[in-house]
């Protein structure tokens, strides 16, 4: 859009969202597009990406074959970020990534939770994202019982033509 103000031409640009191209994460999170396919505790599993509001946020959809269908949003908040699980448990937990020393591994840290009926319900507490190489990537999800002892299990996966 072009204006012309007391004499002056100004051109007024319309960017789509905050310029996310920045982080190296950001980078990292949004080369997974597309579809994998792995297994959990000798389960398979299969999980998709794909960026969605105009490139600002990547969706994660994990399918485990039964009710247990998961979504995962992740977006930048500034320099920073941040991941929302949508957890089969019915709650929300939120995570903010911490920076990784390798580079190869993005590890968001549990921050709060919505829909928790209280300390004892299992909520999801990090998140680790390694980065095998272009074609594979594993998850760490650790999650906390009703017994208040944390659990960690491990997703491996492949990409798909």
């Amino acid at each position: 859009m072009r204006r012309t103000i007391v004499g002056f031409s100004i051109a007024i640009l319309l960017t789509a969202g905050p310029a996310c191209g920045d982080s190296a994460d950001w980078a990292k999170l949004k080369s997974l597009v597309g579809s994998w396919r792995g297994t959990n505790d000798g389960q398979p599993i299969a999980v998709s990406y794909v960026l969605v509001s105009n490139g600002t946020a990547l969706m994660e959809t994990l399918n485990a074959g039964h009710d247990a269908n998961m979504v995962t949003m992740y977006t930048r908040d500034g320099a920073v970020l941040r991941a929302t699980h949508y957890c089969s448990m019915g709650n929300q937990p939120r995570m903010r990534a911490q920076a990784s020393a390798d580079g190869k591994s993005i590890d968001f840290q549990f921050v709060d939770v919505s829909n928790a009926e209280g300390a004892g319900e299992q909520v999801m507490r990090r998140l680790v994202v390694t980065f095998v190489d272009a074609n594979h990537f594993d998850q760490q999800w650790t999650s906390r019982g009703s017994d208040g002892r944390e659990r960690t299990s491990t997703f491996r996966f492949t990409r798909q033509p």
